[in-house]
């Protein structure tokens, strides 16, 4: 059996990192992802992609991630059930990812003073393209 999911998109906001009870960083943030083709009117759409992500892997990306910036994301898919505030159970589709490549540059990674958020080695995990800001689904 097989279960693996690779998605190439730009964050629609900000990730966000909390903590288990036992201090385990876990991150999410949200993946916008083209569909293929366009809709009647010649509109792109866009599929928004929940994101998890653990460990060292949610602090690098929490530290160097910001909304806009293009990735790639590797992992698996997990569908999870919960009861909603009503009691209502529901059910959420979300990609743990086990690589998240960074694939565009920060706005400020040309100056020279940096983000000081912004280690050497974790510029140094990403894979660089370019793209232009016209490949932004939003």
């Amino acid at each position: 059996m097989l279960n693996r999911v690779i998605l190439i998109g730009r964050l629609v906001r900000d990730p966000e990192l909390r903590y288990t009870p036992t201090g385990t960083p876990v991150g999410s943030f949200t993946v916008a992802v083209d569909r293929p083709g366009s809709n009647r009117q010649g509109e792109r759409r866009a599929d928004f992609i929940d994101v998890v992500v653990w460990s060292g892997l949610a602090e690098v990306c929490h530290r160097n991630l910001t909304r806009g910036r293009l990735v790639a994301v590797e992992g698996r898919l997990q569908i999870r059930s919960y009861d909603d505030s009503q009691g209502i159970r529901r059910r959420a589709a979300e990609v743990v990812a086990e690589n998240v490549r960074f694939l565009d540059r920060p706005k400020d990674a040309g100056k020279e003073s940096g983000s000081p958020d912004t280690s050497k080695e974790d510029l140094d995990m990403a894979e660089v393209i370019d793209f232009s800001d016209d490949d932004i689904p939003f």
